[in-house]
């Protein structure tokens, strides 16, 4: 308490809510960038001098293979001078084959004297760029008096070495691109959805629904509603394009469609219907009728129905089945959406998209999904969810376009694309300009791994994707 009418004294110097803007904020004496020639001439010099002549963990020279490889990228922290003061490399692991996105970093070394922080600064680095360039692996050998600075950096260890007599540590970085992806989509959907019919038992999690009684499946698909404000024509056409993929995952022939368009005015609702109208001529399905609403946000939703006797579920993969990929690598990015949007379905006639689009009709798999909005391995995780059952997924095998890299190929919305699991003599009828490869198998357990070209394996997801639960045939129920 103080006295009535006194002041109390505050000391403002000790009031961490409190910042002098007048000062200008602090930074180190020194940047990270990427290498131009001279910063990799000024990192290798730098090696050579830690690591032949101080450690002589070298004998005459550091340099090898990923020098020479043309993806290798070095960053470097330069002092206000412009001198380096420290480096790391990151390459493909493998400088002889093609990147599958597995990449590792080497030959950290910083100065001596240097300013801290600018070893730790680097590894960040390292784990961003190699993400940034796909990578879904990112492993290091570091010695074991620095293990510890990359656990503390969120690194973990795999296992121990020797390297030129000194004990060293196996460690990795932790992508988890791939899960995050999934938990965004798909995570919600089982809590969500608890309670509803859900293509009754045996295709709950399905990418369409069948109608009791009848032969028709019915699918519904909206489209974000960022999207169809920023390229509306490519929203209505990809309306058509994921309903169109919905109904062939279950083998069904489609029908037709409704849609659901709202926009703020006439002339914008028109783009969006220029593009279903462009769709629904390409894939020769007709657009039945629908509801426009005007005045309001953008937004579209596309209901199909199509017709089988019988329908391909998500959950008859079992143990030991092949898991196959069948793609179109054809197209590019979708403008303004590289690494999030593959388009290969614009360029393409109508009699090459039905040949596509029947392809899990004409092949009849024991369990089939299409790649959509939780990507390739989200979607694998989902059959397998589905099937009561794991998956291994083969990297290497697992056909890609040129212009995408593992990371991004992983993740997108491919256009058209159709996973499908069935036993080992059971071959993928032809898919006309499309790719077809085994790329990994179904096991006992949940979730998806990653095996890569040595052999080892790292987890994707690491247990059921939407929460749905394996689906049941009416045989299998209790």
């Amino acid at each position: 308490m103080t006295e009535q009418g006194s002041t109390e004294r505050v000391s403002w110097d000790r009031n961490v809510l409190l910042v002098d803007h007048r000062l200008p904020v602090a930074r180190p004496g020194w940047q990270l960038e990427e290498a131009d020639a001279a910063g990799v001439r000024a990192h290798r010099e730098l090696r050579r001098r830690a690591f032949v002549e101080e450690q002589g963990l070298f004998a005459g020279t550091d340099l090898d293979d990923t020098d020479a490889d043309a993806r290798a990228v070095v960053l470097v922290a330069r002092g206000s001078d412009g001198a380096v003061l420290g480096g790391v490399r990151l390459a493909p692991a493998d400088p002889g084959a093609a990147d599958v996105g597995w990449w590792t970093g080497s030959r950290l070394v910083v100065a001596p004297g240097s300013a801290p922080g600018i070893g730790p600064a680097l590894v960040a680095a390292a784990c961003a760029r190699a993400e940034q360039a796909g990578a879904l692996r990112f492993d290091a050998t570091v010695q074991d008096r620095y293990a510890g600075m990359f656990a503390r950096l969120g690194w973990a260890s795999t296992g121990a070495t020797v390297i030129a007599g000194r004990p060293h540590t196996a460690m990795t970085w932790p992508i988890g691109r791939l899960a995050a992806l999934a938990r965004a989509t798909k995570a919600p959907l089982g809590g969500l959805l608890a309670g509803l019919h859900l293509g009754g038992a045996g295709f709950v999690g399905d990418d369409g629904a069948p109608v009791p009684g009848t032969d028709v499946v019915a699918a519904c698909d909206a489209i974000l509603p960022s999207m169809v404000e920023r390229d509306p024509e490519w929203a209505g056409w990809c309306g058509v394009l994921v309903n169109v993929n919905d109904l062939s995952a279950m083998g069904a022939a489609p029908l037709g469609l409704l849609d659901s368009i709202g926009a703020r005015d006439a002339s914008f609702a028109a783009r969006v219907v220029a593009g279903l109208r462009a769709g629904s001529q390409a894939w020769g399905v007709p657009v039945l009728g629908g509801h426009t609403q005007l005045g309001v946000p953008a937004a579209l939703s596309v209901t199909a129905l199509g017709r089988t006797d019988r329908p391909v579920p998500a959950s008859g993969g079992r143990p030991g089945q092949r898991v196959r990929l069948t793609a179109d690598l054809g197209g590019g990015w979708r403008p303004g959406a590289t690494g999030r949007q593959w388009d290969s379905t614009t360029g393409r006639t109508t009699a090459e998209l039905q040949l596509m689009g029947s392809v899990v009709a004409r092949t009849a798999p024991a369990a089939a999904k299409d790649v959509s909005m939780a990507g390739l391995v989200g979607t694998l995780g989902m059959l397998a969810e589905a099937s009561g059952c794991g998956a291994v997924l083969d990297v290497a095998a697992v056909p890609r376009p040129d212009a995408a890299t593992v990371g991004d190929w992983f993740t997108c919305f491919p256009g058209s694309a159709f996973l499908t699991t069935d036993d080992a003599h059971r071959a993928v009828a032809p898919a006309g300009p499309a790719t077809t490869a085994t790329c990994g198998e179904l096991v006992p357990g949940s979730g998806v791994q990653l095996r890569w070209p040595d052999g080892s394996t790292t987890p994707a997801l690491t247990g059921p994707v939407t929460g749905l639960g394996a689906s049941r045939t009416p045989e299998e129920n209790p």
